[in-house]
């Protein structure tokens, strides 16, 4: 809320949540503080693209014959610093809603429990979260912005702040369009204060920015296309910088495509993958993949519809002739031209992912278990490439150690003569999954199962259906066909087992959709699995988290006949079917196959009865 200082001067409160930000940046982000300067040059530079996109269809600008440049001034002396450039500027409204306001919801959360888990805080995440001018208090007490706006009416602004709690904002006069930025550096900061030291930060965060960058008069960048020189003319190190200035990323890329297509439509493009998933991956919205250039100008770094969604995780630029700039961003980016280079894009990219997991197959599962929950999902959503994604899946097994991962193919190259299909579990964890019960039979009969962890899963793998004609099947459905027990000597006689299946089917009476045999189990005596109609435990737990009233179908509850407390049971109900241990036993023995997956509503019930059995079995 604004408040009037003086009939010049308005001042301004930070919102709260700005205030903690804030606080935790100057406070906290001790490492790499020279990133201020890559987060003033990036606005910087970002303003003079929308100016110069501006320009193409609308030359009524301010200062319409200005150059396009980034001018920076340090005295070493006074220990000042200014840089200046000549964009887009910003209205009031601007110096309000976008500067004093957090830009990503979730920044805050984040950073906080960076803190509460005593992670380091860097740098590096301030780009990422889109609060990158506030990097200046990290080496500065006072900030002062002078700015125009590009339109012709606009008026000239000072914005001040401390980085405390408010900011002011003054009606200034100013005769040209853009943004400058000055301040004084903290005495611990004095280092930044050289103009050597500022040429050497551009150099390692900033060279390779589309307009010329001034220190004391003297430009500093290389402003190139990489995307436009020939592959065998680039080198490894200009790669990484060039990747590391895209992104805001510290580390190099984990591996690079570089493409220069012609026919049907021409572009070039300088694609990166990650070395390591940023913060807030899944939960962020991937609007920022690639940057959009038509002949070497600058579209825009939204373009969302280059890529399908499953891809967005990759970074780079694509620049193409075939867009007219005369037309909206909004236009260009749903042309024709913009449809064929998604698909050019989208089979290239998954053919290097294919090279990759042929010829370098740890940076293949490097970029899996980085990107994988967020690339699985094209199995449901790009039917065209359907069989190239879910030749790139890949899975642990019962058969790998953790952390290892198969691909269906060789799935299939293992899988016995008998098999009949490739069967998978889904869990929350791996140590969960090995310890459930219905995985019995298939380590007894050494058959491979996919084990199945990531929240995803259970919405993919389903869905595929069957690979190489071999069915994919869950190992908790009840209706599976499996080899004929080889216990049944061991078994319980026709007459017992049918006793005691009757009691425990009236015992638990609908809370079962039925009870039968098990031919799964081994070292266990009950299991819970599901009917031909219901879904898989997972599955049932995703669609209780989106909606709280789902309560899922009713379970198959399967016995072990061979398993010594089911004997003990089955005599016991034999000689006293009425006997209240023989019913406590029986819901104790369902409420802990209930227990096991996950879904036990009542665990005082559980416990007190647990309590009750073992008083009785303890008895002098």
């Amino acid at each position: 809320m604004a408040k009037t200082k003086s009939e010049a001067v308005q001042e301004f409160e930070y919102k709260a949540e700005m205030k903690q930000l804030l606080h935790l940046i100057v406070h906290s982000l001790y490492t790499h503080r020279d990133i201020f300067l890559r987060e003033l040059i990036s606005n910087a530079s970002d303003a003079l693209n929308k100016v110069r996109f501006r320009q193409l269809t609308d030359k009524n600008v301010l200062d319409p014959e200005a150059d396009y440049e980034i001018r920076i001034e340090v005295d070493e002396k006074e220990k000042t610093f200014s840089i200046e450039d000549t964009g887009i500027g910003m209205t009031r409204d601007d110096l309000i809603n976008e500067i004093g306001t957090v830009a990503s919801s979730g920044t805050l959360e984040f950073v906080k429990k960076m803190q509460e888990e005593g992670k380091p805080l860097d740098g590096n995440l301030i780009g990422q979260f889109g609060v990158g001018f506030y990097s200046v208090f990290m080496v500065t007490d006072k900030v002062t912005i002078e700015t125009r706006h590009a339109d012709p009416d606009s008026r000239g602004y000072r914005w001040v702040s401390d980085g405390q709690g408010t900011f002011t904002i003054e009606e200034i006069e100013k005769s040209n369009r853009g943004t400058k930025i000055s301040f004084t550096f903290k005495d611990d900061a004095a280092e930044f204060a050289s103009a050597d030291r500022i040429k050497e930060i551009i150099k390692k965060y900033s060279n390779f920015v589309d307009f010329p960058i001034y220190v004391n008069g003297q430009k500093v960048n290389t402003i190139e296309a990489l995307w436009h020189k020939p592959k065998d003319q680039i080198s490894e190190e200009e790669l990484t910088e060039f990747y590391k200035f895209l992104t805001n990323d510290f580390n190099p890329p984990l591996a690079h495509l570089h493409l220069s297509i012609e026919g049907a439509v021409n572009f070039k493009a300088l694609i990166f993958i990650p070395e390591t998933a940023p913060p807030l991956f899944i939960r962020e919205t991937f609007k920022k993949s690639l940057h959009l250039y038509s002949n070497k100008v600058f579209i825009t770094d939204e373009s969302e519809e280059l890529l399908p969604e499953y891809l967005r995780f990759v970074k780079g630029v694509v620049d193409t002739e075939d867009l007219p700039l005369n037309v909206s961003r909004e236009v260009t980016q749903s042309s024709p031209v913009t449809a064929k280079i998604r698909n050019v894009l989208t089979g290239k990219i998954l053919g290097f992912l294919e090279e990759l997991a042929q010829n370098e197959p740890a940076k293949y599962e490097k970029f899996y278990k980085n990107f994988g929950p967020l690339f699985k999902t094209g199995v449901n959503t790009d039917f065209t490439n359907r069989d190239k994604i879910i030749n790139l899946l890949r899975f642990e097994t019962t058969k790998t150690g953790k952390g290892e991962l198969i691909s269906l193919k060789d799935y299939v190259q293992r899988m016995k003569d008998d098999q009949k299909g490739i069967y998978y579990l889904s869990g929350e964890t791996r140590e969960e999954v090995e310890n459930n019960p219905n995985l019995e039979y298939f380590k007894k009969n050494d058959i491979e199962v996919l084990l199945l962890t990531e929240p995803v899963d259970v919405f993919v793998v389903p869905g595929i259906g069957e690979y190489e004609k071999k069915p994919l099947i869950s190992i908790e459905k009840a209706d599976l066909d499996l080899k004929k027990d080889e216990r049944d000597d061991e078994k319980l006689g026709t007459a017992l087992a049918e006793g005691l299946m009757k009691i425990i089917k009236e015992t638990l009476g609908d809370k079962v959709e039925d009870v039968i045999e098990s031919k799964r189990l081994v070292d266990s005596p009950v299991t819970l699995v599901v009917g031909k109609e219901g879904l898989d435990r997972q599955m049932e737990k995703m669609m209780k988290m989106m909606n709280r009233d789902y309560t899922g179908s009713k379970k198959i509850l399967e016995v072990n006949l061979s398993h010594p407390l089911i004997k003990n049971l089955a005599r016991l109900n034999l000689g006293d079917s009425s006997h209240p241990l023989l019913r406590k036993c029986i819901l104790q023995l369902y409420e802990g196959a209930l227990l096991i997956e996950g879904n036990l509503t009542n665990p005082n019930e559980f416990v007190k009865r647990m309590t009750e059995i073992m008083e009785e079995a303890t008895k002098g």
